[in-house]
Order: C-alpha cells, then structure tokens, then sequence
C-alpha cells in the first residue's frame, strides 16, 4: 500500500489558511496583498529545497565529506497563463566545509535532482529545474586538520 500524506486547511479570514499535517505541524498559507505568511508557491519552493538539501546532506555524510555550512537560494519563473505555474526553478548550492570534493558534490546533487527528491520528481513533468553549486573552504579548517561529521 502506498504512503499516504494527510493537511486539513481551515479558513482563517483575510485570505489565510492554516494547515495542519499528520505530523501536528501548523502553517499559515497567504493568498492576500498582506504577504502575512508564505504563499502556496513559496512553500513549493521550500519544499523542493528542503528535500533536495536532506538529500544531499545525508549523501555527503555518507560519503565523510565535512560539511560546516549550507545554503540553498531557489526562484522560480511563473508562467503568464493561468493557472501561472512555474515554469523553470533555479537552484543554486552553496556548501562550506574542510576540503568538499566537488565530484562527490556534484554527484550527491546530481543523486537528490534525478532520483531521491519526490518534491522535485513532483514538479519536474511542468517545470524545468536548473541546478548549479558553489564550494566555499571554510577557514575554521586549517589544511592539516579534517575531522568528518
């Protein structure tokens, strides 16, 4: 039997919804001019950042790379058309540790974009997804020590 995922939303006035998810967790969804919370689309963006980055963390570990930092800036083009669904994702990797090996980067990301991330597989069919990273040596290191995460 497949996993099922369950929200309820309820309508909170002035354009808002909170949610609720089978975890317990509750967010606040925003149609309005006010942009008191994130709109849907935002959160689609978080979501496909958040999964590809547990990915590509959990690969880097076990591949012993030392990880100190990480960012992940996302932006999406929305089409003109209703129902103005976007039309490509940009996403950019920002990772700082002790000497990353770019090949073990490049293929953790590569891992998360075309196989693990279920968000991105999601979006993928309508939207093109265009992913670039960047490594920064973190100067906490110096280049004779290295201790894994």
């Amino acid at each position: 039997m497949a996993d099922e995922i369950k929200a309820v939303l309820s309508y909170a006035g002035d354009e808002r919804f909170v949610g609720v998810s089978d975890s317990g967790h509750a967010h606040v969804i925003d149609f309005g001019a006010e942009k008191a919370a994130a709109s849907p689309m935002e959160y689609l963006l978080f979501a496909i950042a958040g999964c590809t980055g547990a990915d590509v963390v959990s690969i880097l570990k076990k591949k012993r790379q030392v990880l100190t930092g990480y960012r992940i800036d996302i932006s999406g083009e929305r089409r003109e058309e209703h129902p103005r669904s976007y039309r490509r994702i940009q996403v950019k990797h920002t990772l700082r540790g002790d000497r990353l090996d770019p090949a073990s980067v490049a293929r953790a990301i590569e891992l998360s974009d075309q196989k693990y991330c279920s968000v991105a597989a999601t979006v993928r069919p309508t939207a093109e997804i265009v992913t670039t990273f960047a490594i920064e040596q973190d100067p906490a290191f110096s280049a004779t020590e290295s201790v894994p995460v």
